[in-house]
């Protein structure tokens, strides 16, 4: 296997891996009600509390009528609550209830020990190489989305 496809093989077993085994270990007994992408739009959401369905969706990358699907999951499932804007009516806000941030919370803490993981690995060196390729890998995939480092 010559290097191109050395990268790519690996990429792409990463990607899959990463996304299998965040699964695996996000979803526990006390969030077994919603799914990885659930937990992924929780996190979009955040826990600033200002967040408009419009701003979550763009972060995400996803329609405000697919998002508008999910949260309506969320809310169901009391993760999420909708609260409109008292200046403007039309602009509604997503925040996080007390169980939305408790799996706020354990999923960026799955997050903290995937990265602790990988840093302890690493010397001092090492890091700054693993970070400027990474740095090129998210380049590419923001050109190839069409989006410009604003």
């Amino acid at each position: 296997m010559d290097v191109h496809e050395t990268i790519n093989d690996i990429l792409v077993n990463l990607f899959n891996e990463i996304w299998k085994l965040e699964e695996d270990a996000i979803i526990t007994e006390e969030f077994k009600d919603i799914t990885n992408n659930d937990m992924h739009i929780i996190e979009a959401i955040g826990l600033s509390g200002k967040n408009t369905m419009s701003a979550v969706a763009k972060k995400m990358g996803i329609t405000a009528g697919s998002l508008t699907t999910a949260v309506n999951g969320l809310v169901n499932k009391k993760y999420a609550v909708r609260l409109r804007s008292s200046q403007d009516r039309r602009v509604v806000f997503v925040q996080l209830t007390e169980k939305g941030i408790r799996a706020y919370e354990h999923h960026r803490e799955y997050h903290r020990q995937m990265t602790e993981a990988v840093i302890n690995k690493l010397d001092e060196n090492e890091i700054p190489v693993l970070v400027k390729t990474l740095n090129g890998l998210s380049d590419f995939f923001r050109g190839y989305k069409g989006e410009s480092d604003s």
